[in-house]
């Protein structure tokens, strides 16, 4: 038995040379003309950045296309639709329009919900909660965000992003992947793609989930890598003994020989390459060598006992406690630090169609502090003037109550047609704000953002122009903002 095995280990070679011999004149000339590409790719790129080696590369594909402002991105992902009333886009002519009809001359013919489209009336319901102005910059912030409101003369807010879709999972894939349909790369994975990785030894696109959230359902594929290259999906970092799944060894195993099995299954994977020219089989190199390498990168990164206590004070109680959203927050500038291309975070539970005072309150007691902290963390270390920060949800909300109001409660519905963003650091402008809804903040009236003019400014701070990013995939070249999108250059610093 020990015998016959070595012997078909030691005739592998000859019996791929035998299969080589059978391919048909189609196939040769396929496989041939994948070679040539593939030495052609390499004279350009360079044979390390062609081969699944250390890939440390920062411009794989020639990119960036121009020089960047932001190095890295972290998005703070706000999961359900975050009332724009409650928080950012102040609205004073509502206050003494309670329970008053909302015009239809603002309302139009404008889509609904399933949820309010049965509706007889739409009841006016004004914030309950008071504003006012901050900083040098006088942007109004909610009595909620007291944290945030520290640090508005670093944010630029956009109030007037809008987009099309009115559901949850369509508008969250959308603004996720550029499409509402599953199944388009994710804007992490056209980074990764796009700029490679500044650090051999982490993963270039980390997404990191609040655990106990509540709220809508997230999906994997939100941060999947569609139809792009498998190393470039997104790898989820969890709170626990182990922070990526599969990465640990198997109880019992020491790992001692765990280099020399990946040298011998790369030696394989590469034959194969040679015989089938399947650019999928690189990848799969590429995730073996990067999992090796992260099992000594992440315990380091993971481990939280070197920071200090007034580090933990400023992002808030919670951030002692491995995945909420302040753990997730310090544990993001930990890995921007590492030079981790984009970190995406999710955090859920802002979809109050009833119940909001208390609701919306509670999640900003969970998010406020740690966000400002964020802000504040980056730039004490001198992070923020190449980091992106992103914070903003899916929709906005209905000026109108669904169902019952009070004056001591009420909910919001959907509202797609205008919602408030906000972005911080690298190559925005700072204490700025950008657009403008009308008295109901119910539609524009200056300056609107589109989802896909989103995206196309978040890759030209990255130094990608948006239009030339492309994937070629079933017989068409895609992109993140498909075939529309613009920069907003007067947000630009």
């Amino acid at each position: 038995m020990c015998e016959k095995h070595h012997k078909k280990i030691y005739t592998s070679d000859q019996d791929l040379q035998q299969e080589e011999k059978k391919l048909s004149r189609r196939k040769f000339l396929t496989k041939t003309s994948l070679g040539l590409g593939a030495m052609a790719l390499g004279s350009l790129m360079g044979a390390e950045k062609l081969f699944a080696g250390e890939r440390t590369n920062t411009n794989p594909l020639g990119l960036p296309h121009f020089m960047p402002k932001a190095k890295r991105v972290v998005y703070l992902f706000q999961s359900g639709g975050p009332s724009q009333f409650e928080t950012f886009d102040y609205k004073p002519k509502l206050t003494n329009m309670f329970g008053q009809e909302l015009p239809a001359s603002v309302r139009g013919q404008q889509r609904l919900t399933g949820m309010s489209a049965q509706q007889s009336s739409f009841p006016i319901a004004p914030s309950k909660y008071s504003f006012d102005q901050y900083g040098e910059s006088r942007a109004w912030v909610s009595e909620l965000m007291p944290h945030t409101a520290e640090v508005v003369d670093d944010l630029c807010f956009i109030k007037s992003m809008y987009t099309e879709q009115i559901n949850h999972d369509p508008a969250i894939t959308f603004l996720q992947t550029g499409h509402q349909l599953p199944g388009r790369p994710s804007i992490g994975s056209w980074m990764s793609y796009g700029l490679g990785s500044d650090n051999k030894n982490l993963p270039s696109f980390i997404v990191l989930v609040s655990k106990n959230a509540g709220g809508q359902p997230l999906y994997s594929r939100l941060w999947g890598n569609g139809f792009l290259p498998t190393e470039h999906q997104g790898v989820q970092f969890r709170s626990g003994k182990d922070p990526v799944l599969f990465l640990n060894n198997p109880d019992n195993y020491h790992g001692h020989d765990r280099q020399e099995m990946l040298k011998y299954l790369k030696e394989l994977n590469e034959m194969q390459y040679t015989t089938y020219g399947d650019p999928e089989i690189t990848a799969r190199i590429s995730q073996y060598e990067m999992a090796f390498r992260m099992q000594t990168s992440v315990p380091e990164v993971t481990d939280m006992s070197d920071e200090p206590d007034y580090i933990f004070d400023m992002y808030g109680e919670d951030s002692r406690d491995p995945g909420t959203y302040a753990a997730n927050c310090l544990m993001a500038r930990r890995l921007l630090e590492k030079d981790v291309k984009f970190v995406q975070l999710y955090h859920r539970g802002w979809d109050q169609h009833v119940g909001l005072p208390w609701g919306i309150k509670n999640q900003c007691k969970n998010t406020d502090q740690a966000t400002a902290a964020l802000i504040k963390d980056l730039k004490q270390r001198g992070l923020l003037e190449d980091t992106l920060v992103i914070w903003g949800g899916e929709f906005g909300r209905t000026a109108y109550s669904q169902g019952q109001l009070t004056t001591k409660n009420y909910g919001r519905d959907h509202h797609p047609r205008c919602f408030t963003m906000w972005m911080a650091g690298a190559g925005v402008k700072s204490g700025f704000t950008f657009g403008e809804t009308d008295d109901f903040s119910y539609n524009i009236v200056k300056d609107p953002v589109h989802v896909h003019d989103f995206h196309a400014t978040l890759m030209h701070l990255t130094g990608i122009d948006h239009e030339r990013l492309t994937y070629k995939h079933q017989g068409r070249r895609f992109r993140l903002t498909d075939v529309h999108g613009h920069v907003v250059k007067d947000i630009l610093a």
